[in-house]
């Protein structure tokens, strides 16, 4: 049995970083010799095993061939007599086509891919890249984890995602990949360049039509000085991703908060007016679409609707900041006005010369939460019963609200 270690182990190790899950390909064996190995076959589509010992995948040695729309038209070859060579002529990139023989530690790197990897390019392996419209979408997630390291696209490779956008495949992605590769891409140091560059490929007015339409619609530029709110969504989900690193419920309400001024009517631009409650339609689209999950879904809700009301913070009643929290469900889901004040601080930062800005409105919610959580039933007036009990909650927790911001108020007179 001859193994090799394939794919993203050997490219990481090669970079330096940490490696991860460890895939190998097994050359010139048939699946009846890997079940009599003890192996156990888990692939339904691919000849994929299980070891006996450690779990570690082992896939035998394939080829694809095309023969129908999207990224599940293939037929199979797993034949022993396919090479070593051949199986790493269907992966993607040359990055991630670059093995390990296990018995000596040769790299076998037929198509370039460790020059790439200093070279810091992702470069498609052959003209077979095009028969999976799921390919751009990696190229876009593999972007926001190594743009940080200096990678780019390669013009050929930019040129045959932008042929396989205009060929109308990328249509044919079911959602649960197009979430998946999303959320994947929010996790990583620089969700941007996700939407760089399947925006540059004209894939991501397919994919997120909503995301691609803020591209190239202008904002004050007193408030936003880089104008773009395109550019600006870049910037916010780069800094949800430095404040709140590898949370794609945090990221997924970062990317979707300013939705709405894409429907800005023309002849009011700069301005947004409602832009906020506007946002909230798109938004159902895209969480429909792609079978968002729930908590993502609300997150991104409250977001969207209240992230102009946690900037102004400071200058709301009490009974107003109240009413933000209990429509955001934050006195039964606490946790949710935590994530709320970071993504409002992501899109706070998220322009250009104000990266490194404080954001007191965060904190200011969070204590008035606290403290409004902090009323119980017990401290009430004895002999309340039916609504009388939650009416005088409500007036208490507002009450404890305005302390809190009478606090404040007195500390900043100091």
């Amino acid at each position: 049995m001859k193994v090799y270690l394939v794919g993203g182990a050997v490219r990481d190790s090669l970079l330096g970083l940490p490696a991860g899950d460890r895939d190998y390909v097994v050359v010139g064996q048939t699946p009846e010799a890997m079940l009599a190995a003890g192996y156990k076959a888990v692939g339904k589509d691919f000849p994929v095993f299980l070891h006996p010992d450690n779990g570690e995948e082992y896939a035998l040695a394939r080829t694809e061939r095309k023969s129908g729309r999207g990224y599940r038209g293939f037929v199979v070859d797993a034949d022993p007599s396919v090479t070593l060579e051949d199986d790493l002529g269907r992966r993607d990139f040359t990055i991630n086509a670059i093995a390990r023989d296990e018995s000596d530690g040769r790299l076998v790197d037929p198509y370039g891919g460790a020059r790439d990897l200093q070279a810091r390019v992702l470069r498609h392996v052959g003209p077979a890249f095009v028969e999976d419209p799921l390919r751009v979408l990696r190229a876009g997630r593999f972007m926001a984890r190594f743009k940080s390291q200096g990678f780019t696209v390669a013009a050929e490779t930019m040129a045959l995602m932008r042929q396989m956008a205009e060929s109308g495949e990328l249509a044919d992605l079911v959602a649960e990949r197009v979430w998946q590769e999303l959320r994947r891409a929010l996790t990583c140091a620089t969700p941007s360049a996700f939407l760089r560059t399947l925006h540059d490929a004209g894939a991501l007015q397919v994919v997120l039509p909503e995301v691609d339409a803020l591209y190239g619609v202008p904002q004050r530029p007193e408030y936003h000085p880089e104008v773009d709110t395109g550019v600006h969504t870049e910037m916010v989900v780069d800094q949800a991703a430095k404040l709140a690193p590898g949370d794609d419920l945090i990221g997924f309400a970062a990317l979707t908060h300013d939705l709405g001024k894409a429907l800005t009517p023309a002849d009011i631009l700069p301005r947004h007016h409602n832009h906020e409650r506007a946002g909230l339609e798109p938004l159902a689209q895209l969480c429909a679409r792609l079978k968002v999950p729930t908590d993502h879904r609300l997150l991104a809700e409250a977001a969207c609707r209240e992230h102009l009301n946690v900037h102004r913070l400071d200058e709301m009643r009490p009974r107003s900041v109240y009413e933000l929290i209990a429509r955001c469900d934050g006195f039964r889901n606490p946790k949710r006005i935590e994530q709320m004040t970071v993504v409002c601080e992501a899109d706070k930062r998220g322009r250009l010369g104000l990266e490194d800005n404080d954001y007191p409105q965060g904190a200011s919610l969070r204590a008035a939460l606290h403290a409004a959580l902090k009323v119980r039933a017990s401290d009430l007036k004895p002999g309340l019963s039916g609504p009388a009990v939650g009416e005088a909650m409500r007036r208490a927790r507002i009450e404890a609200i305005a302390v809190v911001k009478r606090n404040a108020a007195g500390d900043g007179a100091e």
